[in-house]
């Protein structure tokens, strides 16, 4: 296979064209994107399940979609501790979202969150062995609703939630995947 030719914004030198307290607008040759200025520009989306054989999904409300969301737990890498690895940053943030702390974390895959738009990249991790340590919630100003939904009958759920007006973080369905197999296909276990 070879390699595809390059582009010419490839080449081109990287304008900053706006500065935010959270997220940078940048520009190479005519294309836009969005790049986070806090963190190590990764974010980890927690594949995990309680021993009940639920799926933890998180409820919030998101000001860019001026809507509530159902997601998986998720949340940056580095933003606020510069030490963070993924794997930590994940057991973190399933513990502040959802109260569960898991004694394993697997990263399974990393890839952008979209391309087209930004340069941030997520991880998917599985968190196995959960025992639950506190409620969850989020942190201060997060409002997070936690939702333990059965196995098997989290995509009905889900598609009623949509059905009652929420937005569903298409990652789901990916995460959900996952719950049972490795990013190869091959069956966990």
């Amino acid at each position: 296979m070879t390699a595809p030719a390059d582009h010419a914004a490839q080449h081109e030198p990287v304008e900053t064209i706006y500065n935010g307290q959270w997220l940078r607008m940048m520009r190479r040759g005519h294309w836009e994107y969005a790049e986070r200025t806090h963190g190590k520009g990764m974010a980890v989306i927690i594949v995990a399940v309680t021993p009940d054989d639920n799926v933890l999904f998180v409820e919030q409300f998101r000001v860019p979609l001026n809507a509530r969301t159902i997601e998986m737990p998720a949340g940056l890498v580095g933003d606020d501790h510069a030490h963070d690895t993924l794997e930590s940053a994940a057991a973190r943030e399933l513990i502040e979202e959802t109260g569960w702390e898991p004694r394993k974390v697997e990263v399974l895959l990393t890839g952008p969150t979209s391309a087209g738009m930004s340069s941030e990249r997520i991880a998917f991790v599985r968190a196995t062995d959960l025992h639950r340590i506190g409620p969850g919630g989020g942190v201060a100003g997060e409002d997070i609703v936690v939702h333990e939904v059965p196995r098997a009958d989290a995509p009905a759920w889900l598609m009623a939630r949509q059905a009652e007006g929420y937005e569903l973080d298409l990652k789901l369905w990916a995460g959900l995947w996952m719950i049972e197999r490795n990013p190869d296909g091959s069956v966990v276990g």
